[in-house]
């Protein structure tokens, strides 16, 4: 059975399935809950310092759906955690000290003075918690006071903050990012800077996610008036797997310790962004969603592909994936692939036809042999294999690549062995001379 022991920054858990900070972690209860279900580690609710925050008393969670109403995102405008600090503090000394073989991880959130945070960190040391996280992420309520986003934004604040946390504790300093930032390797080079023993990402994206037409506000509603808030959930994974990707290929932060946030839902999910170069994964909305027991699924399947694979431990496929990231220009312009419709399965729905004739290359005709029937037309299929997204019968319509020196029947061009890219193609007024043989 493979390992799926789990060491992230010197922080070890038996698995790397994490519960994000989020309500779900916000007690004791919940959080001894969470590990006897099997969860490998948690990061507990936001700590700030001072009076706790006031959370409104009413609506806190908009959300997007599917056509079978299956979850596919959330929009939280819930602060940090508005119990006591104190309260907090002895809750997670208590779950340690119970649970040592399990990582514990305490997000802070404080105003961006030196002494605030050398404080706060002071208290949480005593707890003998694993490690802090800094939640430079939070995109609504605490960021309108100069924390959350509003420190994930200026990459200055970020190296600063962090310094002055390496500076006054010796546990692991985890910094969290925002993905609300034109281009996240900043902020990560700026946490690398400080000194950060790893970041996480990404946080909630800045969202509404729909209007209530009866009450014209956006949802939730509160007393008939909405706000902005956080949007976590499935829908957000493409853009935290990229996000991921891009700090694991940049040149400056290469290598740093990366734990994945962002629509966690399966193993499968895990998977891919620790394939992408992430160390680990923190899962929220899946929890939030269908309770802390889908760890058991997430574990058992992770456990399962490894098998099948042949990896021993998880470190074996971590960043596997990552020198197979790169930008558009070093794409092979030679690759020529087709699609290819397997009539047994087909059946005849006629949605590739109408994607293909109404918004594509007009490459899929509606009849064979004069009757109803899908086939490709490779005099004018690009292989942009947009029929295989909107077909509904998995593995019905692939991409078929052709063979170097065969024909390409839409250009009349044979297919060339010869890896080429746009900085070298003859179209590109920039291009470079290819090396000599």
């Amino acid at each position: 059975m493979a390992d799926l022991s789990n060491s992230f920054v010197g922080i070890k858990s038996p698995n790397p399935f994490w519960l994000a900070s989020a309500p779900p972690t916000d007690k004791e209860y919940n959080v001894v809950r969470a590990f006897q279900a099997g969860w490998g580690g948690v990061v507990w609710k936001t700590l700030g310092d001072g009076d706790p925050v006031v959370n409104v008393n009413g609506p806190r969670y908009g959300a997007t759906h599917g056509k079978d109403r299956s979850l596919t995102g959330f929009n939280n405008i819930e602060l940090i955690t508005d119990r006591p600090l104190q309260l907090n503090l002895q809750e997670i000394k208590r779950v340690k000290k119970a649970w040592p073989d399990r990582a514990l991880v305490v997000s802070l959130m404080v105003a961006c003075e030196e002494e605030n945070w050398a404080n706060i960190l002071k208290l949480v040391e005593e707890t003998e918690a694993d490690g802090v996280e800094l939640n430079f992420g939070c995109p609504h309520g605490m960021s309108e006071r100069g924390m959350g986003s509003a420190v994930g934004q200026v990459p200055d604040y970020i190296e600063m903050v962090t310094r002055w946390c390496k500076k006054h504790t010796r546990m692991p300093v985890i910094v969290k990012l925002t993905p609300n930032i034109t281009d996240i390797r900043y902020p990560a080079r700026a946490a690398k800077k400080g000194g950060a023993d790893a970041v996480s990402l990404i946080n909630t994206v800045n969202s509404i996610t729909s209007v209530n037409l009866d009450l014209m506000a956006p949802e939730p509603t509160v007393d008939g008036k909405g706000t902005h808030g956080g949007y976590c959930g499935p829908a957000v994974k493409p853009m935290a797997l990229n996000m991921v990707a891009e700090i694991a290929r940049d040149a400056e932060t290469r290598g740093l310790p990366i734990s994945g946030i962002g629509g966690v839902t399966t193993w499968r999910d895990a998977a891919e962004f620790m394939a992408l170069g992430a160390g680990n994964v923190q899962v929220c909305t899946a929890a939030m969603t269908y309770g802390f027991r889908i760890v058991e699924e997430m574990i058992s399947g992770l456990s399962d592909w490894m098998d099948e694979k042949g990896y021993a431990s998880i470190d074996q496929f971590i960043g596997r994936a990552v020198p197979n990231v790169t930008d558009w220009k070093f794409l092979n312009l030679n690759y020529i692939a087709k699609a290819h419709i397997d009539q047994d399965l087909c059946i005849k729905c006629g949605r590739c036809h109408i994607a293909c004739e109404d918004t594509s290359h007009q490459a899929i005709s509606a009849t064979i042999a004069g009757k109803r029937g899908f086939e490709v037309i490779e005099a004018e299929c690009v292989g942009c294999n947009l029929c295989v997204n909107v077909c509904p019968v998995e593995g019905c319509i692939t991409m078929e690549p052709m063979a170097s020196g065969t024909v390409d029947p839409r250009t009349g061009r044979p297919v060339e062995a010869a890896y080429a890219n746009w900085t070298t193609h003859p179209n590109n007024p920039n291009r470079v001379a290819m090396p000599a043989e």
